[in-house]
């Protein structure tokens, strides 16, 4: 029997991990050996990340929030200290300052690509300033060159909050080899999955040493176990959950190809649309697609939007909600300058479902509701 056209499409998630039986028998060997944490599947989950960023070493820890802690703890940033950091991103960028102490300066972004904007970074100097935090939103890589020339220009040290950006390129090299070290996160919307978890990629050796540390509360890598060098955290990655991200990381360029081929769907069945702008994406990147977020065009209600979708069973997200908006914050900066970019494009996008296995059926179905909800919300 033909499906009627104006039945809700059925269970299209908003995302959902690509796992294997083998991803499945990798966790329950760990499992069987009884050896669960500290162990060697963390090693060569640590050794696999190095090798496919390009880097010399690789600090598996619990999240990507973990990681960029670590790093911001590493590089000395802390009370009096200013970090440079975009307002549109996920909170952890910004916390990961906040949790040192140090102050975020909040940078506006570009228009097209949604990454922090290399001209408002120089605006935004002052002689506070110890750190930049770039973030490769959606796993589109930043301004990398112009980026580095200002952290150069001003000695400044280098952040690249890559979590949503595992296999991005820029310029032919692999996110994760810009600024002193960079994060990355393995939650299951990400390109890959370990459950949670996340890693700091780095050339530095002072960095990887003090993190892997750091994410062992503080004990040397030498030393006695009851012997705490420092202050230290338990941020450590469990031996499950880096047996999955072997598995997950032998298939990543497959798992790349398949969220290319989905967010090439999308970009071709939302063309027609003439109220929604579709991800741009810079012809010197290679992008590794996080999420698919559209931009509706100005005057549209986003909220009425997406209440439309939800009627016709299409779940959505608001991404992002800028941080210098965010009702916590202002007990740690107060008043802040206003954002204009930011402010206009975070009241506009929408992420759609979007997952590896997202097929071009359910691409048509969210394309068709999308399109019925901006003409009823316009």
């Amino acid at each position: 029997m033909t499906k009627r056209s104006n039945e809700k499409p059925a269970g299209i998630p908003m995302a959902a991990p690509d796992i294997s039986e083998a991803d499945v028998q990798a966790v329950a060997e760990v499992v069987r050996s009884g050896r669960l944490a500290l162990g060697p599947k963390t090693v060569a989950f640590e050794q696999l990340m190095a090798d496919y960023v390009g880097v010399k070493h690789a600090v598996a820890v619990s999240s990507g929030t973990a990681a960029l802690h670590l790093i911001v703890r590493a590089l000395g940033i802390g009370p009096g200290d200013e970090v440079l950091v975009p307002s549109f991103t996920f909170a952890a960028s910004v916390n990961a300052i906040l949790y040192e102490r140090a102050t975020p300066v909040f940078v506006d972004i570009e228009p097209e690509t949604y990454n922090l904007d290399p001209e408002d970074l120089e605006r935004k100097m002052t002689k506070r300033t110890k750190a930049i935090m770039a973030v490769d939103i959606f796993g589109h890589p930043a301004e990398w060159d112009e980026i580095l020339r200002i952290a150069d220009k001003y000695g400044l040290k280098v952040i690249d909050d890559s979590c949503e950006a595992l296999g991005a390129e820029y310029k032919g090299r692999k996110i994760g080899q810009f600024g002193d070290a960079a994060a990355f996160a393995f939650y299951p919307n990400k390109q890959m999955t370990t459950g949670e978890g996340g890693v700091i990629v780095t050339n530095n050796d002072e960095i990887a040493r003090l993190a892997r540390s750091m994410r062992n509360q503080g004990r040397g890598e030498m030393g006695t176990w009851l012997l705490h060098e420092r202050l230290g955290y338990n941020y450590r990655l469990d031996e499950m959950s880096a047996a999955l991200g072997l598995s997950q990381l032998s298939r990543i360029e497959e798992f790349l190809n398949k969220r290319e081929n989905v967010a090439s769907m999308y970009s071709s069945a939302l063309s027609s649309i003439p109220s929604v702008r579709t991800p741009a994406v810079k012809p010197h990147v290679r992008m590794s697609w996080f999420v698919y977020v559209v931009t509706l065009e100005p005057g549209l209600n986003r909220d009425a939007v997406s209440g439309e979708l939800e009627k016709r069973g299409i779940p959505t997200r608001g991404y992002f909600s800028p941080i210098h908006r965010q009702p916590y914050i202002k007990q740690f900066i107060g008043k802040t300058e206003p954002l204009p970019v930011t402010e206009s494009v975070a009241d506009r996008t929408l992420a759609l479902p979007f997952f590896n296995n997202l097929t071009k059926r359910q691409v048509q179905a969210v394309a068709s509701a999308l399109a019925k909800a901006v003409s009823v919300a316009g």
